[in-house]
């Protein structure tokens, strides 16, 4: 019998610890093909950062650091620097990347590491209860904004995507989603780049996935993904940031 379609070598057999509805695992997914059809997979290592997907070690079929919240690129630098030939990412959250660790990504991408990361941005704190992120949306209810989030008092949400694509170091920055079968090849295709990028020594790629959190906004799966297509990305618009290989 032919097989058509196989589990990926690039994850373990552990059960995904997600929410039901949460699309960090398509996330995973995408990310462990790539290393797999890269043939990188065995010269991989992920940074896992803190947040839901602290636990994303035991999923990616590949060497892994766990790093202290917020200093993912940090520990990748370092890493990379010792490891030349390794292929080494890091995971990360909008509350790990967006805010803790705003200082480690900025800089990271200054220095134009050559390291990729996949940055998740579902727009609330997930793991420690659904509270208000940085990217957290105008008007967006959570437990720490039961009213919305007001932009008067707390300030737009950080466009990160957009951030990134100033700093001079940056080699390429897009922004995707996993809210459809289209999405996710997108998806796919722009995680494939940033993984290649980094195989050719291009420099630092980021690739920025709106993600949902259906428990921490209160709505099914069904709804949390028009969610993401409706509203996120309305306001963090989807697309290629910054490509120098294509200036």
């Amino acid at each position: 019998m032919t097989v058509i379609f196989k589990k990926t070598k690039g994850l373990t057999d552990k059960p995904l610890t997600y929410c039901p509805g949460c699309t960090h695992g398509i996330i995973h997914r995408l990310v462990a093909e790539v290393l797999e059809e890269l043939n990188v997979l065995d010269r991989s290592i992920l940074i896992a950062s803190v947040g839901c997907s602290v636990m994303s070690y035991d999923f990616f079929n590949c060497d892994s650091i766990q790093a202290a919240h917020g200093r993912a690129p940090a520990v990748a630098t370092g890493v990379k620097r010792v490891r030349p030939d390794s292929i080494v990412f890091t995971y990360q959250g909008d509350g790990d990347l967006a805010s803790i660790g705003t200082g480690e990504i900025v800089q990271a991408a200054h220095r134009g590491e050559n390291i990729t990361v996949i940055f998740v941005n579902n727009a609330i704190y997930g793991m420690t209860g659904g509270q208000m992120a940085p990217t957290t949306l105008p008007g967006q209810i959570t437990t720490t904004s039961p009213y919305g989030r007001d932009v008067k008092t707390q300030g737009e949400p950080i466009k990160v995507s957009e951030l990134m694509a100033t700093i001079p170091g940056t080699y390429y920055v897009e922004r995707v989603m996993t809210a459809d079968p289209v999405s996710v090849r997108k998806a796919k295709t722009a995680i494939k780049k940033a993984f290649q990028n980094q195989v050719d020594g291009k420099g630092f790629s980021m690739v920025e996935v709106l993600s949902s959190c259906n428990i921490g906004w209160g709505l099914n799966p069904v709804d949390s993904l028009k969610y993401i297509k409706e509203d996120m990305a309305s306001y963090f618009p989807l697309g290629v940031y910054k490509d120098k290989g294509k200036i």
